[in-house]
């Protein structure tokens, strides 16, 4: 089997990178694959003890085909450094396996990526893999497509990546030119445009929403395992974009994805699982928000 290489961005938190390298190795295919580390410069004097640290450690990595790391000179950011490395890399090699410091992957995650980059990479519907997904209580098919692309543990091609427009007003004009809104939100299950509107302002700077939004307008399609690859322990607060939080928090499957006699066209039963999550999750929030109030109130009265 082709192996494609697997970039990994990493920044100031030494045990996330220890544990999503560890668990990486566990892989079928680490051995036969290369491995790419985008090391970023600390933003401020406070981070730099632990950007150092976490370069000392990427230095001591092996178990891989081959170790390249890349230490940047001045600070990028999560976004500038992830869209700058997968430019990079997907010019020299033409595919890539993407993964961030804090991603801990079922051992089963190269095989699935590989297979599947294999698998599509003629096929101009589907722009991306994901590796990650939620943890539902509904029964999923044993892999599906849905529409526009995603960021826990994916994989695309050159020509997929050509999709990606950087330009989040331009996006967000064109959603809603098209009237799209409520079918990119998820039939309003979850509020992805209001995460691209807070790009726009500066609010956040996510790359993750501008990947989505150029492959939904591009009518691309993502594959999904039923199962979960792609555990994310960076839900812990110690991230620079993460609150703490276990609402995504997924077992990792134990056993490996079937890609035989999957339909190339949006799941509709994936699709509707993923609102209900979403659904859910908005309720379960606004639970969390009441019971604060609550509590205020009852603090403020005495």
């Amino acid at each position: 089997m082709t192996t494609s290489p697997i970039t990994l961005f990493v920044y100031n938190r030494p045990n996330h990178t220890r544990r999503t390298i560890e668990a990486l190795k566990q892989n079928l295919l680490a051995e036969n694959s290369d491995l790419i580390v985008f090391s970023d410069v600390p933003k401020s004097e406070a981070q730099a003890e632990a950007v150092s640290e976490v370069r000392k450690y990427i230095r001591t990595i092996d178990g891989f085909k081959s170790v390249t790391i890349i230490e940047r000179e001045a600070n990028f950011g999560l976004a500038r450094s992830i869209i700058d490395g997968v430019t990079a890399v997907v010019n020299k090699y033409g595919r890539i396996i993407v993964l961030e410091d804090d991603m801990v992957t079922s051992p089963y995650f190269l095989t699935y990526m590989n297979e599947a980059l294999e698998k599509y990479a003629d096929d101009e519907r589907v722009v991306s893999i994901h590796g990650y997904v939620y943890p539902v209580t509904q029964s999923l098919p044993e892999a599906f497509f849905l529409p526009g692309a995603d960021c826990w543990g994916w994989a695309t091609w050159g020509r997929g990546w050509t999709c990606f427009n950087s330009d989040g007003q331009f996006l967000l004009d064109e959603i809603k030119r098209r009237k799209l809104i409520r079918a990119f939100d998820f039939n309003g299950a979850y509020p992805f445009s209001k995460m691209l509107e807070g790009q726009i302002k500066g609010t956040n700077d996510s790359w993750a929403v501008r990947w989505y939004a150029s492959a939904f307008l591009a009518g691309k399609l993502t594959l999904y395992p039923g199962r979960n690859l792609v555990h994310n322990i960076g839900n812990d607060n110690s991230g620079t974009h993460c609150e703490e939080s276990a609402d995504f928090d997924a077992n990792l499957s134990s056993t490996q994805i079937n890609l035989n006699n999957i339909n190339c066209e949006p799941s509709q039963k994936g699709r509707q699982v993923f609102e209900d999550f979403f659904r859910q999750g908005q309720m379960s929030l606004l639970g969390r928000l009441a019971h604060k109030s609550r509590a205020l109130i009852r603090l403020v009265g005495r």
